[in-house]
């Protein structure tokens, strides 16, 4: 188990408190590494629910110059971000910064975000690695921790009761550390490694009457299994592999965008020739 400095510093310090316009919840920060292009400064990157974030996201059609025709493109908001700095469990500072939304998925409910802020963030949670999924058990002490109807970080502990809980197709762990509004985007952390399992991102609730009753026990996050899918499809693997960079990562990324633009286009004009030959 971990003790109680170790409890502030995996289990606490890297969460975040993160904010649109219209919505609200937490975060987890879980890369701050020197830029390679700009030494002293770092690069800094957090993971949140898409739900979080949802309202900065627009998709609307403008006309792409290179394909000579309307396409559909991303047009992002930027978010703001608290990071708090603490003395021991008293936070003495929360100092906001704005952070660029640079993945999300909404199949996964995830995003990642880089703030604007270029110091070194001393405390960064640590995804759990992926060969230690299949050890996770029933019973294994877990801490929800995030910002509970956007109040500062605090955390709850708990167990984990079920390791693969389908919901619309898709996988979770459920826990029976309360969790409620605000708490999406928050970490799930293992109690024994303080690693990152995974997002909160669902809570239970029942319509009673005319109320909706909510079971805080009864708290969804993301299957890690679902974090490295969604880190490998956006190209995100530098956040786990030391071996891989930000700016390799983002060029990928880019490559990867201008294929699926090329093979749309080549779909589409394979399919109008085909309507020309049947007439």
């Amino acid at each position: 188990m971990l003790d109680q400095s170790q409890l502030h510093e995996q289990i606490l310090y890297p969460v975040v408190r993160v904010k649109t316009s219209e919505a609200g919840g937490s975060g987890v920060l879980v890369y701050s590494e020197e830029d390679p292009k700009k030494p002293g400064s770092y690069i800094n990157i957090a993971f949140t629910c898409e739900h979080v974030i949802d309202s900065a996201i627009q998709t609307r059609e403008e006309w792409d110059p290179v394909l000579k025709r309307q396409r559909k493109a991303d047009f992002f908001q930027e978010v703001s971000i608290e990071v708090f700095d603490y003395d021991d469990s008293t936070i003495v500072s929360a100092n906001s910064t704005q952070a660029d939304i640079i993945a999300y998925d909404k199949h996964h409910d995830l995003a990642a975000v880089r703030l604007h802020n270029n110091r070194k963030m001393d405390h960064v949670s640590q995804v759990l690695p992926k060969g230690e999924i299949e050890k996770l058990r029933l019973f294994d002490p877990v801490w929800v921790s995030g910002c509970s109807l956007l109040h500062d970080p605090f955390a709850n502990p708990g167990t984990l009761t079920y390791l693969r809980e389908m919901i619309e197709q898709k996988k979770y762990l459920m826990t029976n550390a309360p969790s409620i509004f605000g708490n999406s985007g928050g970490g799930l952390f293992h109690g024994n490694s303080g690693n990152l399992l995974g997002l909160t991102s669902r809570i239970t609730s029942i319509q009673l009457g005319f109320g909706i009753d909510v079971m805080t026990w009864m708290g969804f996050s993301t299957h890690p299994e679902r974090m490295y899918e969604f880190m490998e499809y956006q190209e995100l693997q530098f956040v786990t592999d030391s071996s891989d960079d930000y700016y390799s990562a983002m060029a990928r990324r880019k490559n990867r965008q201008k294929q699926a633009l090329r093979e749309m286009v080549m779909g589409k004009e394979a399919t109008g020739k085909e309507e020309q030959a049947a007439e």
